[in-house]
């Protein structure tokens, strides 16, 4: 049976409509670039040599020193009322704890309580035990100078944006605890801000954020101790004979303050006192270099009680009692 003329278009516009259709998938279907391997710049060989050197070097420690932290007070009108006094500051309180666990955490002093004294002696006595305290090799006091929130903003035809700032400034002293002479000031500010923006009405919206303040206080905290540590890092750290026994010399401080095997240091002689008539100060003649020593051993096991076993690799002690001499860290060691 013969196909009409009709029917025969009608198979072939179909067939037509197929064959443009497999086409067409058939383009679209393309096949995924393989991945290309780049090679590092370094070869692996070069980096595993990098790795070892790195595990292999020796980091020097960081010899702590005794700080004590003193009166911190908040001298702005933030916070201040006429039903408030001195003892109920809130925010001098909080840059007191916030400086306190910044000189903790980073690791390069033993701080001692001293605002909060009154506390520990308390304890003290209902333990049946005497509080013994510590001397420190600098006290730090200060305040809160600067400290405020601001917003500002801008407006268009159709945006607005607005950002709440707050600031923070704090002003810190060294005192030589044993002249009261402060021997070193410093500063630490910080900003915290956030900010939110719309569009004809649409957008983020904000109300009060009361951790833009502890943010900004955080930030000048740590301005200020990353300046003290480098003011205290460039002064040398000293510590005293406990003790000698058979060649064996036994010093104050141990692992808790960064002592190792290895060490070497300094002995030097105390240097007379003598007063200085311009200043009326007490002035410490430079003492002379009479041994080498090389630390062999820690023992104790907390900060306060331990100390380390040293050697004479050069030199002799002999002649001299402990109070009379003084162990530096020696240079380039």
């Amino acid at each position: 049976m013969n196909a009409s003329p009709l029917a025969c278009r009608t198979v072939f516009r179909l067939s037509a409509t197929t064959a443009a259709l497999v086409l067409g998938l058939a383009g679209c279907a393309t096949q995924t670039p393989p991945v290309v391997q780049h090679e590092a710049p370094q070869s692996l060989d070069a980096q595993k040599k990098a790795q070892q050197a790195a595990t292999a070097a020796v980091t020097v420690p960081t010899l702590k020193r005794k700080i004590a932290l003193g009166r911190i007070s908040n001298e702005t009108t933030y916070g201040q009322s006429l039903l408030r006094d001195r003892q109920g500051d809130p925010l001098g309180k909080q840059v007191t704890d916030l400086l306190s666990k910044a000189l903790t955490e980073s690791n390069a002093y033993l701080v001692f309580e001293r605002p909060d004294i009154s506390r520990v002696e308390a304890e003290s006595k209902l333990t049946g035990t005497a509080t013994s305290l510590v001397g420190v090799d600098a006290l730090i006091v200060g305040s809160l100078t600067e400290f405020g929130r601001k917003t500002v903003g801008q407006t268009g035809f159709v945006s607005s944006s607005k950002r709440q700032v707050a600031f923070a400034k704090i002003d810190l002293r060294l005192v030589d605890t044993r002249t009261g002479h402060v021997f070193f000031a410093t500063s630490g500010a910080g900003e915290t801000s956030t900010e939110t923006a719309s569009t004809f009405g649409f957008g983020s919206q904000a109300s009060y954020d009361g951790t833009l303040n502890d943010g900004a206080i955080r930030q000048a905290v740590s301005e200020a101790v990353n300046r003290l540590s480098n003011e205290l890092a460039s002064r040398p750290w000293q510590t005293s004979i406990l003790s000698t026994d058979s060649g064996r010399v036994f010093i104050s401080g141990g692992k808790a303050q960064g002592l190792k095997p290895g060490m070497t240091f300094t002995v030097k002689t105390l240097g007379e006192k003598v007063k200085s008539p311009q200043t009326g100060f007490d002035i410490t003649l430079p003492g002379r270099s009479v041994a080498e020593l090389r630390v062999e051993s820690n023992f104790g096991d907390n900060e306060t009680n331990e100390g380390s076993v040293a050697s004479v690799v050069q030199g002799s002690l002999q002649g001299f009692s402990p109070a009379q001499l003084i162990v530096e860290m020696k240079q380039g060691s």
